[in-house]
């Protein structure tokens, strides 16, 4: 029976010779929208996790019907060939494993035809990470929808977080909008706004707007699965569009001719991967040279501070080492890693130094 369809009892009268029908209706079980999610690294759990919460209260108004995440792929020092953050944390939930799915490319005819056969409502994505193609952003009845960690049209990409700070932002936020072919360019459901703290790193900023944009996709849910969202869904200026590349390794080294407070932002814009790395001179007492190579974790700046003395040497004050920069801006450095080693902090540091000193290198 169509479980939307009316049910119909027949009442017993007390007669046995007689028999009167009534006709009385039972409460119609509500029809849940029916959601896929789309994510693949940790973060995008953040957003799974709440998912599965809601979905799971007894109000809810949605299910989830299948999760699409990146294939499994070769991770840590052994190369083990692991699920992904989201699968991972998807199987540890106990969905089934035949809900999950994990094509190389989204437009994998086998995958649309899977897919399609799910007769999804709604496709969420979060941190996916691949194009979708027209073919599949047409099969979801109510259209894909993307939680997008940026004010759109600004910071369109790849990297809006990491872009947005490494630029000293002051402002950020978290976007849902429809996914349409062309780069983060679909029309904006709704959005948050967010300060920003001249200290926060990408990872923990990260958090936040995906935890912010989960809330923001689940309010929203029953008003995209009846179609008045995209009604009442804004238009992007493209013409106020800003990029925001992926990272890549190339990028992370430091250099200290630069203004100390671009410095600081490019660490925490940096921290998680690729992380920011410098190289320095050590010279000896005995007038031995070497050139040491290590990542910068924590920083701080000030914007003006003349340091007496060879400019090119690095010093140690109350617990940093104070780099100068351009502009006699200094750039403090609180934290660093050495190769092979564990964090540690700029005094733990100094202390190991033994009296040697430590200087910029000059090109």
């Amino acid at each position: 029976m169509n479980p939307s369809a009316m049910l119909r009892r027949f009442i017993s009268c007390g007669s046995s010779t007689s028999c009167c029908s009534a006709t009385a209706f039972s409460a119609v079980p509500r029809k849940k929208t029916r959601l896929v999610f789309m994510g693949s690294p940790h973060v995008s759990t953040l957003v799974l996790e709440k998912l599965f919460n809601a979905s799971e209260a007894p109000e809810s108004n949605f299910e989830l019907a299948a999760i699409v995440t990146q294939p499994p792929s070769e991770k840590n020092r052994g190369r083990k060939v692991l699920p992904s953050p989201v699968a991972q944390y998807a199987m540890d939930r106990g969905f089934s494993d035949d809900l999950i799915f994990w094509p190389d490319k989204a437009g994998d005819e086998r995958f649309l035809e899977d897919f399609k056969s799910l007769k999804p409502e709604i496709c969420v994505t979060a941190a996916y990470g691949n194009i979708l193609p027209t073919k599949f952003l047409d099969i979801p009845q109510s259209g894909v929808v993307n939680i997008h960690p940026s004010l759109l049209p600004l910071y369109r990409g790849a990297a809006p977080v990491q872009r947005a700070l490494q630029d000293g932002v002051k402002e950020t936020g978290v976007s849902l909008a429809y996914t349409v072919r062309a780069l983060d360019a679909g029309p904006i459901i709704a959005y948050e706004k967010l300060e920003v703290d001249d200290h926060i790193k990408a990872p923990e900023l990260l958090e936040i707007l995906f935890n912010r944009g989960s809330e923001m996709l689940i309010r929203e849910i029953p008003a995209i699965s009846d179609g008045s969202a995209k009604l009442s869904a804004h238009v992007q200026e493209d013409s106020k569009a800003t990029l925001a590349p992926k990272l890549k390794p190339e990028e992370a080294w430091l250099f200290f001719d630069d203004d100390a407070r671009a410095l600081h932002n490019k660490v925490r814009a940096f921290s998680g991967w690729p992380g920011t790395r410098a190289k320095l001179q050590v010279l000896g007492s005995n007038g031995s040279e070497k050139i040491i190579e290590l990542k910068i974790i924590t920083t701080n700046f000030i914007d003006y501070c003349k340091i007496d003395g060879d400019v090119n040497e690095i010093r140690f004050n109350k617990g940093s080492l104070m780099v100068q920069c351009k502009g006699q801006s200094v750039l403090e450095v609180l934290e660093i890693q050495l190769p092979g080693k564990k964090v540690m902090s700029a005094n733990d540091f100094w202390n190991g130094m033994r009296g040697q000193k430590l200087k910029k290198l000059t090109i």
